[in-house]
C-alpha cells in the first residue's frame, strides 16, 4: 500500500483545509503537540539527535518535546564522549528531567581498545542499556567481552556503500551472528536503500538480532528526504514490523535541512503516524 498526500491529508484530518503539506510551517505547528503513539502497533516512535547536530542539548530536548517523541538516543555531540562521569550522569538527568526517554547512545565509532572502553564507560553513567555502534572488525572480540560485563546490547549501524566497516546490514550480521545475543543491528533503512538492500526483507531476515531502526527516506537520487516524499516503500515498511512482531524503537533519523530540520521532521512524523492509523 502507497499512499498519496490526498490519502495522507484525509488520514490526518486536514482535507478540506488550507493547511497542505508544502506549507511546512503550518504543517508543523499541527503535529507537534501530537503525542507519539502507535496505538495496537508493538512499537514505538523515537528520534536520534543527531537530527539536531547543529543545536545544543538544550534545545535537542526542546524539539523532541515539540514534535510529540518521548524516545530519544543521544548524539554525543550532545552528551560528549571526554565528559566526566558527573556530566554525564548530570546531562543523562536533564534529558530524563524533561519527560524523555533517554534509550540509547549513538553513533558511535569504535576504532581503538581505547574508544571500546570509553563509550561502555559512557553508556554505564548515562544509564542506557543499548549502544548504536560501529566497531572495527577487529575490535568486535572486545566489544562481545564489555557486552557481557556491562550487559549492555550493541546494535551494530549499517551506512551505505560509501562506508568500509558496515556498507550493509548484510555484513554487519555475517560480523555478529555468532556472538553473544546482545550484539545485533540497528537497520538504517535509508542506508540499507542505497545499499540496495530492501529494508523489510532485511528486518525479517535479522528480526532475531533487530535491536533498533532508524527511519528515513530518499528521493530517486539517494538523497534525504522527508519521510513519505520518497522512493522507500514506508506502509510496507511498517506492515512487516508489525508483522515480525518487533517491540523495539523506530527513531527517525532527520538529515535533511540541518540548520532548520524541525518543520521536515514534524511533517516525517506526522506521516508515519498517518500510516500506522491504516495499517
Amino acid at each position: 500500500m502507497k499512499l498519496n498526500r490526498q490519502d495522507f491529508l484525509k488520514i490526518a484530518g486536514l482535507a478540506g483545509t488550507s493547511m497542505v503539506l508544502d506549507n511546512k510551517s503550518a504543517w508543523a505547528a499541527s503535529e507537534m503537540a501530537k503525542p507519539s503513539k502507535t496505538g495496537s502497533h508493538s512499537y514505538a516512535l523515537g528520534i536520534t539527535t543527531y537530527s539536531f547536530r547543529n543545536f545544543s542539548l538544550d534545545q535537542a530536548i526542546e524539539y523532541t518535546k515539540k514534535v510529540g517523541i518521548t524516545k530519544i538516543a543521544i548524539k554525543d555531540m550532545h552528551i560528549p564522549l571526554k565528559s566526566s562521569p558527573e556530566e554525564i550522569r548530570a546531562m543523562a538527568k536533564k534529558i530524563r528531567d524533561a519527560g524523555l526517554d533517554f534509550y540509547s547512545a549513538g553513533v558511535l565509532y569504535m576504532k581503538s581498545e581505547e574508544d571500546v572502553n570509553i563509550i561502555f564507560e559512557y553508556a554505564k553513567n548515562a544509564g542506557v542499556k543499548q549502544i548504536i555502534g560501529v566497531p572495527n572488525h577487529d575490535l568486535l572480540p572486545l566489544v562481545e567481552k564489555k557486552v557481557k560485563e556491562y550487559d549492555i546490547k550493541v546494535g551494530i549501524h549499517n551506512h551505505g556503500p560509501t562506508d568500509k566497516v558496515y556498507p550493509s546490514a548484510s555484513i554487519a550480521y555475517e560480523k555478529i551472528k555468532n556472538l553473544d545475543k546482545r550484539m545485533g543491528l540497528c537497520i538504517d533503512i535509508g542506508h540499507a536503500t542505497r545499499s540496495k538492500e530492501d529494508p523489510s526483507m532485511l528486518v525479517s531476515k535479522y528480526k532475531d538480532r533487530l535491536f533498533d531502526v532508524h527511519l528515513k527516506d530518499l528521493n530517486a537520487n539517494n538523497a534525504d528526504i522527508e519521510v513519505g516524499r520518497g522512493v522507500i516503500d514506508i506502509p510496507r515498511f511498517l506492515k512487516t514490523m508489525d508483522k515480525i512482531g518487533y517491540t523495539g524503537n523506530l527513531s527517525f533519523e532527520f538529515e535533511k535541512d540541518g540548520k532548520d530540520p524541525l518543520a521536515g521532521i514534524a511533517e516525517s512524523i506526522g506521516y508515519v503516524k498517518g500510516v500506522l492509523k491504516m495499517i
